[in-house]
């Protein structure tokens, strides 16, 4: 049994023993219930679950599934970096995937995914679906991680053009340009290239065949959709200003003993909207920009940006 199906057993073990101690404390609560009618004078008072047969103290409890879920070139690397350095004993039930389970578990899940497009290098909405349901279910949590649609359309296009180039994958713009100005001339250049990437054309893809990646538009209504369901939101941006205040809430929500004031919180790398700069140097870019559908328009707008 190779190394994967283990830990993919250990997590369903857990899992399985929480609930064998919830049914047996349900069935102690019953018991106990029906023997004070039978015989009030010796039934028990209290069930402690320490007295089950199936009893396991894995620790987990008041724990859920954690997913953290970012679309593409939106900062997910970046929250990994956070939970790895800095979560403390919790970090290590960290996997960079995303995996299924049927019930609570101690595990911190991260990947992309998708709740209404297929979309290439982005785990489809079935999955999606699943992880929705647990949330709902109430023995899991989703953590969405997102920045101005506009800013990740510029990574993403980068990024795709130089994996299909090159078979290279990079963390940022800043891995390929130095400054907004290479970028910009780049995109004046290949300004054809990139409406291409922008309007989900397959013939973009044509260099590596098999699905297309989110057109602009889908992007955008994908992140709403995330945004309406995701129990913890958090923006890119709110980083860069206020780091330990941001990833204070991913301790809250974990509820990880950790004592704050004794940690670091490194600011992402990442430049806050450096579409607007880009805009002002490539007038194709600025037109774009204007001629976005007004759907599309509301929506990043209803996300708190600005165009």
């Amino acid at each position: 049994m190779n190394m994967v199906a283990l830990d993919q057993l250990s997590v369903n073990m857990i899992a399985l023993e929480g609930r064998l101690a919830e049914a047996e404390r349900q069935n102690g609560a019953l018991r106990d219930a029906l023997a004070r009618l039978q015989n009030p004078k010796t039934a028990s008072t209290s069930w402690a679950p320490e007295n089950s047969r199936y009893y396991v103290d894995t620790g987990v409890r008041c724990q859920r599934t954690v997913y953290i879920v970012g679309l593409f070139g939106s900062g997910r690397h970046y929250i990994n970096d956070l939970i790895l350095q800095n979560l403390g004993e919790r970090a290590k039930y960290f996997r960079d995937t995303i995996r299924l389970h049927p019930g609570p578990t101690p595990m911190i899940y991260s990947g992309h995914a998708t709740i209404k497009y297929l979309s290439r290098k982005q785990s489809e909405p079935e999955v999606m679906r699943r992880i929705l349901e647990a949330v709902r279910s109430g023995f899991a949590d989703l953590i969405f991680i997102y920045r101005h649609p506009l800013d990740s359309l510029l990574t993403n296009w980068i990024w795709w053009r130089t994996y299909l180039r090159d078979q290279h994958s990079i963390f940022g713009i800043s891995q390929v340009y130095t400054n907004t100005d290479e970028l910009s001339s780049e995109l004046e250049l290949n300004f054809p290239e990139f409406k291409a990437f922008a309007d989900g054309d397959p013939a973009f893809f044509r260099a590596s065949p098999g699905p297309r990646f989110l057109s602009f538009r889908e992007f955008v209504e994908e992140t709403e959709f995330h945004l309406q369901s995701a129990t913890l939101k958090l923006r890119l941006e709110d980083f860069m200003s206020a780091p330990e205040k941001e990833f204070s809430k991913i301790v809250e929500l974990m509820s990880v003993d950790l004592h704050l004031s004794a940690l670091s919180i490194a600011a992402p790398k990442s430049r806050p909207y450096r579409y607007r700069s880009v805009q002002e140097k490539v007038p194709h870019f600025k037109s774009f920009i204007d001629g976005l559908d007004t759907t599309t328009k509301k929506r990043i707008v209803g996300m708190g940006y600005s165009i």
